[in-house]
């Protein structure tokens, strides 16, 4: 049987293994200490050019490294402020310098630098090498100039090719530093020349860098400037980065203040946003997002913001401001998506004045729309506005938006207790169903749709239905002691549809019918100037001259056929006569052909007996007195021929004292009558 050969004294095989285990390591570790002294020794800028043709090819622009080019050690720790590091900021780490560093612009988009630094700088973590991570503590650059630029193609040199291949290296990069530089952008598309200069801010513990931008956006001036954190955190994503920033563009002023807590991905920004300007339509141009036309506003409230892959989601919570001399509230969210965004929300006011809806719908003063930023296009002695709506931007967005109003206030009081209204926009059509006003005792109610998706100048088919239900007359005027005895009630109903691209467009175009009922009433000069009626005091101090003249009741009945309201029925019943009328109204040209003819209950006014004609334009209407003898016959046959269609209206007469009216005998009169035409006219 063999033995084992005998070990030499002082050598076991575990010694053996420790010593070619420390040999290795020191070997290992030579290595280490000379491939590191080659790197610190070697003169890098030697491969400048080589890193320069590398670094164009993957960013397809012109790369140069004019300046020096240099590796050492360094703590990242070393150059940041203590409340942002971290134990990892106080391992040394090789630290690579480069100075005066060019970045060309891409082919078409002209000369010069699209970006330059002075010097950049980072620390880079070897072992993760072995990873193929590119690992960076810290990237810093050092008086950055960015010229970023669009053409009016649309072609931009912020956009870098895409790879299809998947990357073989991953960039962990944790922090960026700012220090003073410039960022220009011109964009041609959306006429935008804008320069910002970033400046460090040493004294202040929020913010490490201010910015003062200059410029102009769309042709008007954009002014103001802002602060931002020093260093921007790119791998502790919830550690704050403060931003603030005070905008002016063009009568628009902004102001935010809040942070960025996910900026790898824009994923969650909370700020405080103040906003101002001539009218929210011009917010349009900055947003994207589809707002109304309206006078000066402002507003305040928090602003949060999430942008994922498929969209982004903003919302503006717990708003307040004024839009005009009207106080607004509410809460709006906006997301973005496929085929379009969509606006959501409620928004309310205690008290709205009814002059600010003027501009909804171009109906206030061509100074008040020089104000706003539209052109001033009313012509002098139009009525009906003429502004037209911006339908080419309807498509950009859809909305769901309730509005709600708890007192409504006219230069010359009217008692509007309310407004509500749902608006819904969808593919181009906008319907408010409904817009309700309660006023009076009573209730004005209507459905709207505004159909904008097709294209044209005529790009509006619009319906509407509106109907005004037990509007007492006597809660309708309160300030005016006279109609406090008034027990009557007005009713009414409209139904109108048309093509156009404004107010007056399609009132000039529409079709359908138009009827009214009043019944016991008073009306004087004084109430009609409460209401704004200037044609309705002329026709009344020629009738009865100024005084306070009791209503039995008035009908009104008109067919309106391309923009042309024709008299089916017109019928006033008052305590001294019946007057009737006959004519039309043109919305198209603003112009009035109506004859009013009276017929006295007694001898006492005589003046009672010639008809009256109104005529000319709504803005300077002309009222004549017929005294011809053909006139005054006419006269009479005018009230029986016109009777017939009122008792259409007849279920609308509040049931009472007025039954025994002449009001009421003479609808129950026209009720057993056919309607007669005029005598002298033809139908128009």
């Amino acid at each position: 049987m063999s033995q084992a050969a005998p070990v030499p004294s002082g050598r076991t095989p575990l010694a053996r293994r420790t010593k070619i285990i420390l040999a290795s390591l020191a070997v290992l570790a030579a290595i280490a200490a000379i491939a590191l002294a080659i790197l610190l020794s070697y003169d890098w800028n030697k491969a400048r050019p080589w890193l320069g043709a590398k670094a164009g090819e993957a960013l397809d622009r012109p790369v140069v490294i004019a300046g020096d080019l240099r590796l050492s050690w360094e703590k990242p720790a070393s150059i940041m402020a203590g409340h942002d590091r971290t134990w990892r900021d106080l391992v040394p780490w090789p630290h690579l310098v480069a100075n005066d560093v060019h970045v060309g612009q891409p082919q078409g988009l002209g000369a010069g630098d699209m970006a330059s630094v002075k010097q950049f700088s980072f620390s880079l973590n070897p072992f993760a090498l072995l990873r193929k991570t590119i690992a960076i503590p810290v990237l810093r650059f050092d008086a950055p100039a960015v010229d970023l630029r669009r053409d009016k193609d649309g072609k931009n040199n912020w956009t870098f090719r895409q790879d299809e291949q998947p990357a073989r290296w991953k960039l962990d990069l944790e922090r960026v530093i700012f220090t003073k530089g410039v960022v220009k952008f011109n964009d041609a598309l959306e006429q935008i020349d804008l320069t910002a200069d970033v400046d460090t801010i040493n004294a202040d513990p929020a913010y490490g860098v201010s910015w003062k931008l200059r410029g102009t956006y769309n042709g008007g001036p954009v002014s103001g400037g802002g602060k931002a954190g020093a260093v921007l955190s790119l791998k502790q994503q919830t550690t704050p980065y403060p931003v603030q920033a005070d905008l002016h563009v063009g009568k628009t002023h902004i102001e935010v203040e809040g942070t960025l807590t996910k900026p790898t991905r824009l994923a969650a920004l909370d700020l405080r946003l103040k906003l101002a300007g001539a009218s929210m339509a011009r917010l349009y141009t900055l947003t994207g997002v589809l707002l109304p036309e309206t006078p000066a506003f402002r507003t305040e409230g928090r602003l949060t913001g999430e942008l994922g892959e498929t969209g982004s989601r903003w919302i503006y919570d717990k708003f307040t401001g004024t839009v005009g001399s009207s106080d607004i509230a509410g809460h709006l969210e906006y997301r973005t998506g496929k085929p379009r965004g969509k606006l959501s929300g409620t928004v309310s006011s205690k008290l709205l004045q009814f002059a600010d809806l003027g501009p909804l719908v171009g109906a206030d003063s061509n100074a008040s729309k020089q104000a706003r930023g539209v052109e001033a296009v009313q012509p002098a002695g139009k009525v009906l506005p003429v502004e037209s709506f911006r339908t080419e931007r309807w498509t950009a967005i859809d909305a769901d938006v309730r509005y709600e109003a708890e007192r409504i206030v006219r230069e010359k009081q009217l008692p509007i207790s309310k407004l509500n209204t749902h608006l819904i926009l969808k593919d181009g059509v906008l319907n408010l169903a409904p817009m309700n006003f309660q006023m009076a005792g009573g209730n004005m109610s209507s459905t709207i749709k505004l159909d904008g998706s097709g294209k044209g100048k005529q790009a509006i088919k619009a319906t509407a239905k509106v109907s005004a239900r037990h509007i007492r007359i006597k809660e309708l005027f309160p300030s005016i002691p006279e109609m406090k005895a008034t027990v009557g009630q007005i009713n009414g109903d409209a139904q109108l549809s048309s093509t156009g691209n404004s107010v007056a467009s399609l009132l000039g175009a529409s079709n359908g019918e138009i009827k009214a009922l009043i019944d016991e009433g008073t009306v004087s000069k004084m109430l009609l100037e409460q209401m704004g009626l200037n044609i309705g005091n002329i026709v009344l101090t020629k009738l009865f001259g100024d005084k306070q003249v009791k209503l039995n009741c008035m009908a009104t009945d008109f067919q309106v056929t391309n923009g042309l309201m024709q008299t089916r029925t017109f019928v006033v019943d008052t305590e001294e006569a019946v007057i009737t009328a006959d004519g039309t109204i043109n919305l198209a040209n603003e112009q009035m052909d109506l004859t009013l003819n009276p017929k006295t209950k007694g001898l006492r006014i005589f003046s009672l007996r010639s008809p009256l004609h109104v005529r000319g334009s709504f803005s300077k209407p002309d009222v004549s007195v017929d005294k011809g003898v053909l006139a005054l016959k006419a006269g009479g046959a005018v009230a029986l021929g016109l009777a017939a269609p009122a008792a259409a209206l007849l279920p609308l007469v509040n049931t009472g004292p007025s039954q025994d009216s002449g009001c009421a005998r003479l609808l129950a009169q026209a009720r057993a009558k056919p309607q007669a035409p005029p005598p002298g006219k033809t139908s128009r």
